[in-house]
């Protein structure tokens, strides 16, 4: 195995230099807290939180010197907020004015001023750029002074979005009062609102048109609300250019929903309406397009018989996805030749090209394509060396030691509270601290900064860091095993593979122990606390509630075993159990009911939601690489992806491994997908155990 190494050279030279930074920074700030300062500070912090007032100040009172003391007085302040005053306020942000709780405290106790319609001590506190609820309390702060509006000064940029908080009703009202909202203006936020889905925008601002536009607007809103209604209503609309716009909306919201329906109504309506060459464009493409998520017995020559103007990527990639539900080769060739370049480059379609050319016979054909694909450490360049034999091409870097850099960071002092915010629990808040403290650094000290938070156990920062280029190839920091947390033994003891579990858990939360998803779902492993504790229940493992899954011992526990559950279900298959775990296994016993026969890798293509078959994907590729951390070389991805109804077999010491190498011509600039960004207030990432499941989306 061929490892790409930076060798870690320091001269004479720079050892005093980095001796001399150490004494500077010792000098310059305290030493590392003590254990006791750090329980200390977390003890004053509850208090200051939960109680607000001034009890916290004793259990502080060894703190001054402590990096995140002014945390403490923050807390506190918010939660006191309604009977803050501002001399209070205005004190703290004064005397920390670069810190971020000075301007959290400085928004919340505006919306607090706003709240008690203290419009005089708003102003004085008030900065612009703080949100567009604040901007409009200001702006309703100004109007009690008697103020007039200005459109372009005031209301142009919020007007050009297609929702807006409900403290810009009363702007709102003011500025139509003042006859700025013309009906041209309302029409072309109406037409923006309609765009991005915002019914409820297009209700509240029909009621300012002139009363024969008031019922057009309110079509726009129903066909985003309910289409299907909108579909059977539009029939006794007078064709019109807004009705028209109307019909297409409901028409192709409906087909997302219920293809069949829409059908009838397209039926009812195409003649109804004397709609444009892209309106039918539109519905025909979306039509076709849901027909096909539903795989409907006519569906590929629908997609086929599409016009030139109504194919789309989408189209194009779910004809090729029909065609090989139905395993028709020679229409999965026709198919891929039909996608746009950029389509065709993409892993999925070489690699399914050359399924198809080894399907029809075209051997040689056939490798060229896999032996191309199978340079790239990807789920697909994956199976492609699986079908060749050949090892798998993974090309680690190793990062080079960078002293006097890595010092000079941790001189920082929102990085060091970065830091701190980490080891005394508070996640979301060090996340912060860390992007304000690396805002606009390169590359290279990115990789250093995430060097320096894997050595302190806050993986996730690696993950999120380590997104491009060469950076890609920095598996030890990428793919953290941190065995601290118990994933390998918890794996085992539940009966499955521990770098299985690792590549769940590395797609679900990319490392962030507080990470929690629109559904609920918490912690490592993306656990909903309903299936937690049913999971708990069954195993007689102890249920400490919701919050006990943002442990990473609690998390990891539950969910090897609920792993283990679903595996069970599908005799065991790994990937199988990955596609459950992110659609449900109700929605993967649909799928295996109408196209279970079908081998694994074609299985996962006609999947309907793109979420799933790409999370299988990803699990997958992320099993193999952390099977070859954890072992130096990993079960081929083919063995994992067992065939349906077949029972798969834990690997043992007979089982045959794939080898890890770095092949000269290997493609390193396409590694393994990455997850997407999570946002640190609320991370979205996906649910699992939810009982709603990702909509099919093409």
């Amino acid at each position: 195995m061929f490892v790409a190494t930076v060798p870690r050279r320091i001269s004479i030279a720079g050892l005093l230099l980095s001796l001399t930074m150490l004494l500077g920074a010792s000098s310059a700030h305290a030493v590392e807290p003590s254990d006791a300062q750090r329980a200390a500070f977390k003890q004053a912090y509850a208090s200051a939180q939960q109680q607000g007032g001034d009890d916290w100040r004793q259990l502080a009172s060894g703190l001054r010197d402590y990096p995140l003391y002014p945390y403490l007085q923050a807390a506190a302040l918010e939660h006191d907020l309604k009977q803050d005053d501002l001399a209070t306020v205005q004190a703290y942000i004064k005397q920390y004015p670069d810190w971020i709780p000075a301007a959290d405290l400085r928004r919340d106790f505006l919306l607090e001023l706003a709240r008690r319609q203290d419009w005089n001590d708003f102003l004085a506190l008030y900065q612009p750029n703080l949100g567009d609820t604040l901007t409009c309390d200001a702006l309703q702060a100004k109007l009690s002074r008697g103020a007039t509006l200005d459109f372009d000064r005031d209301l142009a940029d919020l007007w050009s979005k297609p929702s807006l908080p409900d403290a810009c009703d009363p702007v709102l009202s003011a500025a139509n009062d003042q006859g700025l909202l013309t009906s041209t203006r309302l029409w072309s936020r109406i037409d923006r609102a309609a765009d991005a889905g915002q019914p409820g925008t297009i209700s509240k601002l029909a009621g300012w048109l002139p009363q024969g536009d008031r019922a057009t607007a309110q079509q726009l809103a129903q066909a985003l609300r309910d289409p299907a209604s909108a579909v059977a209503a539009a029939a006794s609309w007078p064709d019109t250019l807004r009705t028209r716009e109307a019909a297409t909306l409901a028409l192709t919201r409906l087909a997302r929903r219920q293809s069949a329906s829409a059908d009838t109504g397209w039926q009812n309506l195409q003649t109804h309406f004397s709609f444009s060459p892209s309106q039918r464009d539109q519905i025909l493409r979306t039509l076709a397009l849901f027909h096909a998520t539903d795989f409907d017995e006519n569906a590929l020559t629908r997609l086929i018989d599409l016009p030139a103007a109504a194919q789309s990527d989408s189209t194009r990639e779910w004809r090729a996805r029909i065609a090989l539900a139905q395993q028709d080769w020679n229409a999965v060739l026709d198919a891929i030749a039909a996608m746009s370049d950029a389509q065709k480059a993409d892993g999925e379609w070489r690699y399914f090209r050359a399924r198809a050319l080894a399907a029809l016979n075209r051997s040689s054909e056939a490798q060229a394509v896999f032996g191309a694909l199978a340079k790239e450490p990807t789920f697909f360049g994956f199976m492609a060396a699986d079908k060749l034999n050949q090892p798998y091409a993974i090309c680690p870097l190793q990062l080079a030691g960078d002293p006097q850099r890595e010092q000079a960071l941790l001189a920082r002092p929102g990085l060091l509270r970065a830091f701190e915010l980490y080891v005394v629990g508070l996640p979301k808040l060090a996340r912060r601290e860390w992007s304000r403290a690396l805002q606009g650094d390169d590359q290279s000290t990115l990789r250093l900064a995430a060097d320096l938070a894997n050595q302190r156990g806050w993986y996730d920062r690696a993950v999120f860091s380590l997104s491009s280029g060469d950076a890609l190839r920095l598996y030890d920091l990428r793919f953290p095993l941190a065995s601290q947390d118990g994933v390998v033994p918890q794996a085992e003891q539940a009966g499955i593979e521990p770098a299985w579990a690792y590549g769940i858990l590395r797609a679900e939360s990319a490392w962030m122990t507080d990470a929690r998803s629109g559904a609920d779902a918490r912690g490592l492993m993306q656990l909903v606390p309903g299936t937690a504790a049913m999971v708990a229940r069954s195993n007689g493992l102890n249920w400490n509630g919701g919050d006990s899954l943002y442990d990473p011992t609690v998390n990891i526990t539950l969910g090897t075993r609920y792993l283990a559950q679903l595996a069970g279900r599908y005799n065991g298959a790994p990937w199988l159990g990955s596609a459950a775990y992110n659609a449900g296994p109700n929605k993967l016993d649909q799928w295996l009911a109408a196209r279970g026969t079908l081998t694994p890798d074609v299985f996962v293509a006609t999947m309907p939601y793109k979420e799933t078959r790409e999370y299988v994907a990803r699990v997958m590729a992320f099993s193999v690489i952390y099977d070859w951390r954890l072992n130096g070389n990993a079960v081929p991805l083919a063995t994992r992806m067992s065939p349906i109804g077949q029972t798969y077999e834990l690997p043992n010491a007979m089982t045959v491994k794939r080898s890890i190498d770095c092949p000269a011509s290997a493609v390193i600039d396409k590694p393994e997908s990455t997850p997407a960004p999570i946002p640190a207030p609320a991370p979205a990432v996906t649910p699992v155990g939810a009982s709603s499941t990702p909509g099919a989306s093409p």
